[in-house]
């Protein structure tokens, strides 16, 4: 690892003005290249404390053993130039949107002396006019399918093209009028050629124009009686008009735009980009990256804008191009995306209106993109695998953890607070063993202390089950914190399920996870200790630098940004805020609508507020005298007879019953209910932005 400090430029020798930089390593190999208005400000920000730079910028600049810069003039050079050192070194550390080589275009080949319809993917070729991008190959062919009914252009390829005009012959297409067989003469080069600039022009858009006079031609066929004509340019409409369909009409028929959005989590984003020419989608691609580097959203649209834009000229970069944020500044890239087009582009985000709806819909898009991209890369055996055995070394276990369970607290300024444990087998989910706790006492005011209670609460159920079962082994005893009878089991429960195995709490992890820093990690690894449970790993995974604590350790361990095991990790710690957060929201909710305090007359929300507190729960506020009720600040003795009399009418509620195995369940804990259940957000692995507020 290289110290940063051995290749720092001396003061002053970086020059106050525009330009690219690159940092190289050791072998000379270009492994980040960057642009800045000031040189000497930007590079400066690598150069300081190590401990103050985020990790990704970190590693980049350890791995690094130089830098060099070029001066320019604009800023506008600069993107210029750091678009092209990105093409020509393709650098580790920048962020690199996947090839596009599976996004089909319809490409009409106007460099040929006979211009040919065809799929295309990859590089554009200059003189090829190109429409798309198509999510499918089969959805060009429909469209061309429906096209060449009325703009019989070639399709065949070069052979047989060749071989049709030796032997004087057309191919099947040419028999059936879906080709002007230009191979044998039927048409002349000049008149193939206005076929397929029609066909360009349809497909560019310019289709009003076009309809009308086929719906003309169509008329005066009628007229002078040629019906059979007539019909045909009736079928030819009709058929252009179901081409037409395909495209959906969302904005103004003049309307040439792109839209980009971004959803983007800790280690990766996912960019989705609407095409929409003449006021319809023509188009829709989309990109998955590593974010290797520290980078906002703005920063992401400037890298698809040059992903996008860097190679196209003239009418293919659109009039209006709208995005989530604006790179930052956005000037230099607005007058480079106006050079590319030869005149004025707009670059703004949507506020309202059709466009704003529009781009709604591409972040749900980008949005599913990503979680998609989650799931396909979690649910392969083979990455599953290497991510529990980065865990393994990088936790220094005895084997592989088979099973993890991951706890997180959530609440709301310390009110409703809860608890969730979310388990994941062989890296995958097992939903039907997610739990949910509500937390006991004041514990919910200090989230380590809360994460104590939840992990000594379910280890006692653990303990208490193994001892149960017989599971002792020869001078093996309970520990410390043997369960009493809080937790036995309603009478008539066995302690297998339905299918012969040990209920749930019964198994143990190898591996038990916790939304947190060290603090936290601490607290779960003393709750463990005082129950005489040492065979079970602790860590914690802390969500600003996504850095993995384990007890005892001063610092953390930090995982390769492109770690299998972090990423598990990082799974596993979403969905469980995902789920402790979804419980809390729906515990407030409850609260809100259904207190029978609702019912008492002039008993506000402060006061309502003030007997939770002091008697805790709802249940022991019913429980309670009179004389009691009146002990809480502001409660008079009419007062707490109305709301005894409330609390009287109102039916106690049914004991809950966990539905995975039947057992009656103390009011403490809930089960899990699967992800992705009515009413329930999907995890997008986006952070915690709520903290302090609602956790």
């Amino acid at each position: 690892m290289a110290d940063p400090s051995s290749y720092r430029p001396k003061p002053g020798e970086i020059p106050d003005s525009p330009g690219v930089y690159r940092f190289r390593d050791e072998h000379r190999r270009v492994i980040y290249v960057g642009k800045a208005k000031s040189l000497r400000q930007r590079l400066a920000n690598y150069f300081q404390d190590l401990a103050g730079l985020h990790p990704r910028t970190r590693s980049m600049v350890t791995t690094a053993a130089s830098v060099e810069w070029t001066v320019v003039s604009t800023e506008v050079e600069a993107l210029q130039l750091e678009y092209s050192w990105i093409k020509e070194y393709d650098p580790r550390f920048n962020v690199k949107y996947r090839d596009d080589k599976s996004y089909p275009y319809l490409a009409v080949t106007m460099n040929e002396e006979f211009p040919r319809v065809q799929v295309m993917r990859g590089h554009k070729k200059k003189g090829v006019r190109y429409f798309g991008p198509y999510a499918h190959a089969w959805a060009i062919r429909d469209t061309v399918d429906l096209m060449l009914r009325v703009f019989p252009v070639r399709t065949c390829s070069a052979g047989v093209f060749k071989n049709a005009a030796r032997t004087g012959r057309p191919c099947l297409l040419g028999y059936i009028d879906k080709c002007s067989a230009p191979c044998v003469d039927r048409v002349s080069a000049e008149d193939h050629r206005e076929l397929a600039e029609e066909f360009c022009d349809f497909m560019a858009g310019r289709t009003g124009t076009y309809l009308r006079r086929l719906e003309r031609r169509m008329t005066e066929a009628a007229e002078e009686m040629e019906y059979e004509r007539a019909a045909r340019l009736r079928d030819d409409i009709g058929a252009l008009k179901k081409a037409m369909e395909k495209n959906a009409v969302v904005l103004a028929d003049a309307t040439d735009a792109d839209l980009i959005a971004v959803a983007e989590d800790e280690l990766e984003a996912a960019v989705q980009i609407f095409h929409v020419r003449g006021g319809r989608v023509r188009g829709q691609r989309g990109w998955v990256t590593d974010k290797v580097e520290e980078i906002t959203t703005g920063a992401l649209v400037e890298h698809a804008l040059q992903q996008l834009y860097g190679e196209e000229t003239g009418d293919a970069v659109p009039r209006e191009v709208l995005v989530p944020a604006l790179p930052d500044p956005v000037e230099p890239v607005q007058q480079w995306l106006t050079e590319r087009r030869g005149s004025g582009v707009s670059l703004r985000i949507p506020q309202r209106g059709d466009k704003k709806s529009l781009m709604e819909t591409v972040e749900r898009n980008a949005q599913h993109a990503l979680v998609l991209h989650k799931t396909k890369r979690a649910s392969d055996l083979t990455t599953r695998s290497r991510a529990l055995e980065e865990i393994t070394d990088a936790l220094e276990l005895d084997s592989a953890p088979l099973r993890i369970e991951c706890y997180d607290i959530s609440h709301l300024q310390g009110d409703d607070v809860v608890a969730s444990m979310v388990v994941f087998e062989d890296g995958l989910a097992r939903k039907s063993e997610y739990r949910r706790f509500q937390i006991k006492g004041f514990a919910g005011q200090d989230d380590v202390r809360s994460m104590h209670e939840v992990i000594t609460r379910r280890f006692r159920r653990y303990l208490a089950e193994k001892e149960r079962t017989g599971e002792w082994t020869d001078g093996e005893a309970p520990g410390p914190g043997t369960p009493d009878g809080g937790l036995a089991e309603p009478p008539g429960n066995t302690l297998t399920e339905d299918d012969g195995r040990p209920r749930r709490f019964a198994y143990p992890p190898q591996l038990v996870v916790v939304d947190g820093g060290a603090p936290q990690v601490a607290a779960a690894r003393r709750a463990l200790d005082e129950l005489g449970i040492d065979d079970i790993a602790v860590c914690g995974l802390a969500k600003r630098l996504e850095e993995v604590w384990v007890p005892g350790d001063d610092d953390p361990v930090v995982l390769p940004r492109s770690s299998e095991g972090l990423y598990l990790l990082q799974r596993v710690r979403d969905e469980a805020h995902r789920f402790a957060i979804t419980y809390q929201r729906t515990k407030r909710a409850k609260r809100f609508r259904a207190s029978p305090l609702d019912e008492v007359p002039g008993l506000g929300e402060t006061r309502k507020q003030a007997l939770l507190k002091h008697f805790g729960s709802l249940k022991k506020l019913r429980s309670a005298t009179i004389d009691q009720i009146c002990e809480v600040p502001g409660i008079g003795r009419k007062t707490a007879e109305t709301i005894a009399g409330a609390l009287a009418r109102a039916a106690p509620a049914a004991p809950a019953v966990n539905t995975a195995t039947g057992e009656i369940m103390d009011d403490t804990e809930e089960p899990g209910q699967a992800m992705g259940s009515p009413g329930e957000p999907v995890s997008t692995g986006a952070p915690d932005e709520r903290r302090g507020q609602e956790r």
